[in-house]
């Protein structure tokens, strides 16, 4: 429920007390870590390495830049520390800046105090109002972010270029109190970083010619791939400098914890949980294909392979044993190591090749991780046969090597029913 305090004397009166939003975040913070509650819900995998850093910097009151390869939470990590924020805060009701009533840095909300004193109205913001997001591309301008005189509005007002009312305000001011997301800071061309020296150290911002010092109170986190990579650009240096922490993120590094960020991440109907039984084998194959592809020779390392590939491919798995068991009109079924050739599609558009991989085809890099992620499990459970023959051992396979070394074959169709399948 939204507080009932509407005027500027109200708010006085109820012991309010201003705080910065880096003061908010590190007060939420400590109260969190010492109830022992979870900050970060559906974040699996960072709890020793990346949650820690974050944490750290949020108590040391630093704007963040969380950098890593693709698919590695870095979004959806700034999104949730919108919780760490009061749940509602006091603003003055019509204020472009979000201007705290104790501590206004607009002419306007300033001249809107002198006039009605304790009567000015306050409005209240909600957490989930101060998180703005903006995607860095390269036609993103300075008027986007700081701001720009706006013709229109001096001339329906009939104002002098010279008066700071015909400013209209960018996206980083309006996000004054807010977290203010970048995303891929390093598709921002470099004159357009340079403009956020100031706003990140001192706090002045300048529009075509008006100097003006307004102390914006804003988090900034910045995500990022690592700059070998991005062929779009760079972060400045300077810019980096005036970031307080740059924390890295990584893939999950256990195929366990893989299974369960697909298993939590795959969106899958009830009927689809309900009919289809995956096995924890194929989820085991869907995840191998994943860590094949990070270290196959055809597969750009410096691009990464997007957790998004397992997620896509899990999805695709579940559908290639729905369909089949729709087209033989069957209640269940249980996906099967054939199924695993519906995830092509999605392992086809997650990653990027190196020049020998184009020359090779998207789909038979494919085929062929999903080749090696199945001879590396079977490897995994069973005995290798590379290695029993270098010990000059029997080989517990050699029976099936003979039946179909003797010219028999099995043909199984990938449509076929479950009675048949398990017959043969």
């Amino acid at each position: 429920m939204t507080p009932t305090i509407n005027t500027l004397g109200e708010l006085k009166k109820s012991g309010y007390i201003s705080k910065s939003i880096k003061d908010e975040l590190r007060d939420n913070l400590i109260q969190k870590i010492k109830n022992k509650e979870s900050i970060f819900k559906g974040i699996l995998g960072y709890e020793d390495t990346v949650i820690p850093e974050i944490e750290r910097a949020i108590l040391s009151r630093h704007n963040m830049n969380l950098l890593g390869l693709r698919g590695q939470a870095k979004t959806r990590i700034a999104r949730q520390i919108v919780e760490l924020l009061d749940e509602y805060t006091p603003y003055i009701a019509g204020s472009e800046l979000n201007d705290d009533p104790l501590n206004p840095i607009s002419n306007s909300s300033k001249q809107l105090i002198a006039e009605q004193g304790d009567k000015t109205p306050i409005a209240w913001l909600h957490r989930s109002e101060r998180y703005v997001e903006k995607l860095a591309t390269p036609d993103v301008s300075i008027s986007d972010l700081i701001g720009d005189v706006d013709p229109i509005k001096a001339a329906n007002l009939k104002l002098s270029y010279a008066d700071e009312r015909v400013i209209h305000y960018g996206i980083i001011p309006r996000s004054n109190r807010c977290i203010f997301v970048i995303n891929e800071l390093p598709d921002l061309q470099a004159r357009i970083q340079v403009a956020l020296f100031n706003i990140l150290q001192e706090g002045d911002i300048q529009i075509r010619g008006f100097k003006l010092r307004i102390p914006l109170d804003i988090e900034f986190i910045f995500t990022a791939n690592p700059e070998d990579y991005t062929n779009r650009g760079s972060i400045v240096t300077p810019l980096k400098d005036r970031i307080g922490s740059q924390i890295l993120t990584h893939y999950p590094k256990s195929i366990e914890l893989s299974k369960q960020i697909t298993a939590q991440e795959a969106k899958l109907s009830v009927a689809q949980k309900q009919h289809i039984e995956v096995n924890d084998l194929i989820a085991t194959l869907i995840e191998r294909v994943a860590f094949e592809a990070r270290e196959s020779e055809y597969v750009d390392s410096k691009s990464g392979v997007s957790a998004r590939l397992t997620i896509s491919a899990y999805e695709n798995l579940v559908s290639t044993a729905e369909r089949r068991m729709l087209m033989n009109n069957e209640e269940k079924t249980v996906a099967r190591i054939s199924d695993l050739i519906g995830i092509i599609p999605a392992v086809n558009g997650k990653i990027e090749l190196v020049y020998e991989g184009e020359q090779e085809g998207a789909g038979i890099v494919a085929h062929n991780l999903l080749g090696k992620a199945i001879r590396n499990e079977f490897v995994a459970i069973f005995p290798d046969p590379k290695k029993l023959k270098q010990r000059k051992e029997a080989s517990p396979y050699q029976q099936i090597v003979n039946w179909f070394g003797e010219g028999n074959m099995i043909d199984l169709m990938l449509s076929e029913n479950d009675k048949t399948y398990k017959k043969v």
